[in-house]
């Protein structure tokens, strides 16, 4: 399979990295709507960071970084979403975590926060995160989704790298 996808085009690979995270937002999509798992802020903070990531890949599949500079800037555009998104769901992870007694209140929902406070102060909450941030609705393999959002946002930025500098780069 990696011998199929070295002889693919650079511009086929940033697409199928597109498409890695749309399906990663699709199965958030059906999780929220059709097994009615409702996004915690923390949860928000992952999607916007496979969002980003996703438009990424579908701006260089569009348009392909050819100069060293330009697969240098693109990498980094990579690692800075990617580990966004690690760094939100290891928060999220480590809540997760936490002894019963330990885990913070739950607090007001994003949309709220949103719209009375300041955007710092918005993300200073979201980070100290709350009850409902703690509980583990889903897993896989015993994995709770954010846990499966570490390991994808690791896969994603491996892969980018992989297009910009790998084999027939």
């Amino acid at each position: 399979m990696i011998k199929q996808l070295q002889k693919l085009s650079r511009r086929k690979k940033y697409f199928l990295g597109f498409l890695f995270c749309t399906g990663l937002m699709g199965y958030a999509l059906f999780a929220q709507y059709f097994l009615n798992l409702e996004p915690c802020p923390l949860c928000i903070f992952q999607r916007v960071a496979v969002l980003v990531m996703g438009i990424i890949f579908l701006a260089f599949s569009l348009h392909e970084p050819k100069s060293n500079l330009a697969k240098l800037i693109s990498s980094i555009l990579f690692v800075i979403s990617g580990s966004f998104g690690v760094s939100v769901a290891s928060r999220h992870v480590w809540l997760q975590n936490l002894p019963s007694d330990q885990v913070p209140g739950c607090g007001p929902g994003l949309d709220f926060m949103m719209s009375t406070f300041p955007i710092n102060e918005v993300f200073q909450m979201v980070f100290n995160g709350s009850g409902e941030c703690a509980n583990v609705d889903w897993s896989f393999l015993s994995l709770s989704m954010p846990a499966w959002v570490i390991i994808c946002s690791l896969f994603m930025i491996a892969y980018a790298i992989w297009i910009n500098f790998g084999p027939d780069s």
